[in-house]
C-alpha cells in the first residue's frame, strides 16, 4: 500500500490540512469534481478551507490501489458527510447528512503527490441533501 496516500487520507479524516499539504508537491495539480484544475499548494489549501467551512466529512470503506513503480495510485471510499453552510450554486444547507461513493486518482513523484483527481456523483449528492 502506498504510504503517502494512506497518510494523506489519514490527515483528511483527522481534519489536518497541514498534514495533507505535507503529502503534496509544491506544484500539485488538483482536479476537482465539477470544477477547474487548481495548481499549487496555496490553491489546494484555499479549497480545503472552503470545504471545511461548508462540509464535515469522514471517509470510510477505504481501498487503496497502487500501480507498479509507485508513480500512480487510486482509492475508492465512501464519503460520510454533513452539509454545514450553503455552498454557492447548491441547495441550502440545513445540517443534512449524506453518504456518497467516491474515488480519487493520484500521480506521485519522489514520494509526493503531484496530481489529485476526485470524482463523485453530484446529482446523487444533490438528491440526498434536497430530500
Amino acid at each position: 500500500m502506498n504510504d503517502t496516500i494512506r497518510t494523506y487520507f489519514d490527515a483528511f479524516n483527522a481534519g489536518d490540512v497541514d498534514g495533507m499539504l505535507a503529502c503534496l508537491s509544491d506544484d500539485v495539480a488538483h482536479h476537482v469534481n465539477e470544477g477547474q484544475v487548481r495548481k499549487g499548494k496555496e490553491a489546494f489549501a484555499a479549497f480545503c478551507a472552503h470545504m471545511n467551512r461548508c462540509y464535515r466529512e469522514n471517509l470510510t470503506d477505504m481501498v487503496i490501489f497502487d500501480a507498479e513503480g509507485g508513480t500512480r495510485a487510486a482509492a475508492e471510499f465512501i464519503v460520510n458527510g454533513t452539509y454545514l453552510e450553503t455552498d454557492e450554486g447548491l441547495p441550502e444547507a440545513k445540517g443534512q447528512t449524506y453518504r456518497l461513493p467516491a474515488g480519487s486518482f493520484f500521480s506521485l513523484e519522489g514520494g509526493k503527490i503531484t496530481r489529485v483527481v476526485t470524482y463523485y456523483n453530484l446529482a446523487d449528492w444533490i438528491k440526498q441533501v434536497s430530500a
